[in-house]
């Protein structure tokens, strides 16, 4: 039967929707370990997900290096397009879930200062702003606030970001921290142990690294290899943190993320100097500090990391 103006159409050519989003996610992360844990399943899904959707493109989506991923041109094309879907599809979703009287803010900063400073403040926010539900988005990669990916955010940086607003929370120091079972006390034992380094966004400004320690504390670094091959190494800092926690060796870590660890006892700075590495911010898109929702995050956030501005020799 022929119906002039029907709504029957072809099927979408799509592939599977569990191939997009595992790429999506580890091309966000740069990293098929982070998707999976964003996604709840193992990197082996992730990697076979991606390597099936690579199958049906005929293209090669990543550049598999060392310790990292890189995206091909194929491939950023494809996050660029799938990232915009996905934020429509989420935020469509979204406002059929939430009832019309409800006050979401959306936070993004990066996944150390997510899991190390905001998290353990949930249950503290929710009892100090009962009316709004806030939603932490935990990420390495910036997200675009003025074109509403999300509604606040904490940052590291000068603060100078065209169309934000924005507001310094609190200076950021690095220092040498390690766990007290390894007995050093002397800058000068240092040598005897092994380095634990963390990488570093390209854009940083002042990143924490142990050739720039050596430096401003005006001691030779080691000799023989290259200094970064010359211990352990991380893609994330609450890895690092990890490490030593456990005794591998002595690692800059962020006195902010690091305080509870300091306070313990769990970790001692045996010795400085402390790097300074900037500041966090809190910013959202100029005009939403206003709003009352992101209001009574932002007061709440400043009024936390009034006390929390770290410490360091």
């Amino acid at each position: 039967m022929n119906e002039i103006g029907s709504s029957v159409r072809p099927p979408r050519r799509l592939p599977p929707l569990l191939s997009l989003r595992a790429f999506e996610a580890a091309a966000a992360h740069r990293s098929f370990q982070r998707a999976a844990l964003e996604l709840s399943v193992t990197p082996s899904a992730i990697s076979h997900q991606v390597r099936a959707l690579e199958d049906t493109l005929g293209q090669p989506l990543f550049r598999r290096l060392t310790r990292q991923l890189a995206l091909t041109p194929a491939g950023q094309r494809l996050f660029d397009d799938l990232r915009m879907g996905f934020d429509v599809l989420e935020a469509g979703v979204d406002k059929l879930r939430r009832p019309a009287a409800s006050q979401a803010v959306t936070l993004t900063t990066n996944t150390a200062f997510a899991a190390r400073w905001v998290l353990p403040r949930m249950v503290a926010f929710r009892e100090a702003c009962p009316g709004v539900e806030l939603r932490l988005h935990a990420s390495d990669t910036l997200v675009d606030l003025a074109r509403g990916d999300a509604d606040i955010a904490v940052r590291s940086g000068s603060g100078n970001w065209p169309g934000l607003a924005s507001r310094e929370l609190m200076p950021e120091r690095y220092a040498p921290l390690c766990s007290p079972m390894l007995g050093l006390t002397r800058v000068g034992d240092l040598p005897k142990h092994q380095l634990i380094h963390c990488d570093w966004q390209p854009q940083a400004l002042a990143p924490a690294v142990w050739p720039r320690w050596f430096r401003e504390a005006g001691i030779t670094p080691p000799r023989g290899r290259a200094l970064k091959a010359s211990g352990l190494s991380f893609s994330d800092e609450t890895h690092a943190m990890l490490a030593a926690l456990g005794g591998h060796g002595v690692a800059l870590l962020s006195l902010t993320l690091a305080a509870e660890e300091v306070r313990s006892g769990a970790l001692v700075q045996p010795f400085g100097p402390a790097l300074d590495t900037g500041s966090y911010f809190l910013a959202t898109a100029s005009g939403r500090e206003k709003e009352p929702a992101i209001r009574a995050v932002w007061e709440w956030i400043a009024m936390q990391a009034a006390g929390d501005a770290p410490h360091g020799r």
